[in-house]
């Protein structure tokens, strides 16, 4: 890896099969670059100081020059071939991203202002988090659902734009476990820079275990700890604040145990079971003042998830 690193300079973690081939395409053409500044910069600057015209020197003039075919064809051929090389390199590697192969597992993916939703081939759905397991080939099928966003993931060395209306698609095969941030770079708004996820790679039993149960608290962590981070990476503040606010959604200050007047005239007490079928069915009991324009989590949240939550919320007093 440090051979690695010191061939492709400042790149970050490569953790995918294919980043070795782009870091080795992109050193080459840095090295490339390095070299050719100093063939260039560096004789020029020398021969700038050496031919000075130093103090009490007349200028002469110098013969006139009016080519040289050998230095011509030579600065002319070698960045000709070097270029032909880059461009057959750059489309090898361009095909072998390009085009899937046939036992990659398919998840969809969809872009929105401004979030990540993630769909695997069992019904499982994700919000601003994607988890894999570890060594399996991966192809994300993708689309925006409003404008433009483009998926780029650093440490893979994929990207892809997500136009709205058609697919687009990428794969990669992660090698390690590990979490990964995943980037929009596509400006869609005032939202774009939060407009953020993350790709954690887990062993094949601990990434069947979570399929069954969701990921376990981690050492020292508390449900209403996992509920306030959650609250974040699933996109619930920018709809619901904590402090009384008002946003597009209720505040969850103080809710729980207090009676909600509904749209429809009615009213109902938020306990547990309400907050559960809030994220699960929104459309069941809407807010009075608001509209019911809340996504369903279901399939989204495992059953650790939706108690740290009502944990979480139930804690905002």
């Amino acid at each position: 890896m440090n051979i690695l690193l010191q061939w492709a300079p400042f790149m970050p973690t490569a953790a995918s099969h294919n980043a070795p081939n782009v870091d080795n395409l992109y050193g080459f053409i840095f090295w490339l670059s390095v070299v050719f500044f100093i063939l260039v910069i560096g004789p020029g600057a020398w021969f700038v100081y050496k031919y000075r015209l130093k103090k009490g020197e007349e200028h002469q003039p110098t013969p006139r020059i009016t080519h040289h075919l050998g230095l011509e064809l030579t600065w002319s051929v070698i960045p000709l071939l070097l270029c032909v090389v880059i461009a057959v390199w750059g489309f090898w590697d361009f095909m072998a991203l390009g085009v899937a192969p046939a036992d990659t597992e398919d998840i969809f993916v969809t872009g929105y202002k401004w979030g990540w939703r993630f769909e695997h081939r069992d019904g499982t759905k994700e919000l601003n988090e994607l988890h894999l397991p570890e060594g399996k080939k991966v192809k994300l099928v993708m689309t925006g659902e409003d404008v433009i966003h483009s998926f780029f993931v650093p440490d893979f060395r994929v990207k892809a734009d997500l136009p709205p209306g058609r697919y687009t698609s990428l794969w990669f095969e992660p090698i390690g476990v590990g979490e990964h941030q995943v980037f929009c770079t596509e400006y869609c708004g005032d939202g774009h820079s939060g407009m953020l996820a993350k790709i954690i790679v887990m062993p094949k039993d601990k990434y069947a275990e979570w399929l069954r149960v969701g990921t376990p608290l981690g050492p020292g962590e508390t449900l209403e700890d996992r509920g306030k981070k959650l609250y974040s990476d699933k996109g619930c503040l920018t709809c619901h604040s904590v402090d009384g606010s008002r946003l597009t959604g209720p505040s969850f200050k103080g809710i729980f145990g207090n009676p909600q007047p509904l749209a429809d005239g009615a009213s109902v007490n938020v306990d547990e079971n309400f907050i559960r079928e809030s994220i699960l069915n929104p459309q069941a009991k809407v807010a009075q003042g608001y509209s019911p324009i809340m996504p369903s989590y279901q399939g989204s949240l495992k059953e650790m998830d939706l108690n740290a939550l009502t944990a979480y919320i139930k804690s905002l007093k």
